[in-house]
């Protein structure tokens, strides 16, 4: 364990053997950290916070605080980060609330940027990118492989599914469903993530579906449910298209259409 000699952590964290922590940082008694995690100088990471293996997490981050949330009241939530995780400089990421499950959950292998902030109760996947000043409000749930561009805004309670990308600072206050692009003018849909797509080892032909997919969802002008319809027959010659239809199903606010 290579903890800097300015480094305060409390007797009671837990704290894998390997973990460098630098000057100046704050461990609090709740805390545990996983084996490889490097923890850069002046961060703090408060609350009942769980990290797991090989993270980077660089200076002046704050971590697992108090939801900027006035109905919290002191409540014990939770912050649950996984695995390879790479969180550079000057992010905030807040624990639950009592009004959701109590805990906000980061997955493995996700690039968080500087600026970024993600509040209480978020749910965020694997392999997501987050740019510079993008920022979730309260239960927002990110699917896996999403990005969110540079000073993109997430209203709360909206859901990004799997592959979609959010270009630069884009104002997104209704859910986006996976694989399609977000234009920042009010976020509406201008087409499929296909390059994401080509680079993650989807076929010609699962893109080419995907792009069916999106002609029915955004450019036949069938009401929602209409939409929904054509796309379960489309499910039945490609499986990937249930991801959309799921996704419709399970959004806590309406689409992006």
């Amino acid at each position: 364990m290579a903890i800097h000699e300015r480094a305060i952590v409390d007797p009671a964290a837990q704290i894998a053997d390997d973990v460098e922590i630098g000057p100046w940082s704050v461990i609090g008694p709740k805390v545990t950290v996983g084996a490889g995690t490097t923890i850069g100088p002046n961060v703090i990471i408060a609350g009942r916070t769980t990290i797991g293996r090989n993270n980077h997490i660089f200076q002046f981050n704050s971590i697992g605080d108090a939801p900027q949330d006035k109905k919290y009241a002191g409540e014990d939530t939770e912050l649950v980060i996984g695995d390879g995780n790479t969180i550079r400089e000057f992010c905030t990421i807040n624990r639950g609330t009592v009004q959701d499950t109590g805990v906000t959950k980061i997955g493995d292998d996700n690039w968080i940027m500087a600026y970024v902030h993600i509040a209480h109760d978020c749910q965020l996947g694997d392999h997501i990118i987050m740019a510079n000043n993008a920022s979730l409000a309260g239960h927002v749930t990110i699917g896996n492989y999403a990005i969110l561009s540079g000073f993109t805004q997430i209203h709360q309670f909206c859901d990004i599914g799997e592959h979609a990308f959010i270009s630069f600072s884009s104002l997104v206050n209704r859910s986006v469903p996976p694989y399609v692009t977000v234009s920042p003018e009010k976020s509406h849909p201008r087409g499929m993530n296909t390059e994401g797509l080509r680079r993650r080892g989807f076929s010609a032909e699962q893109i080419q579906n995907v792009r069916r997919a999106y002609r029915i969802l955004y450019r036949s002008g069938l009401p929602l449910d209409k939409a929904r319809e054509e796309l379960l027959a489309l499910d039945e010659e490609d499986g990937e298209i249930r991801r959309l239809v799921d996704f419709i199903d399970h959004a806590d606010r309406s689409i992006i259409r």
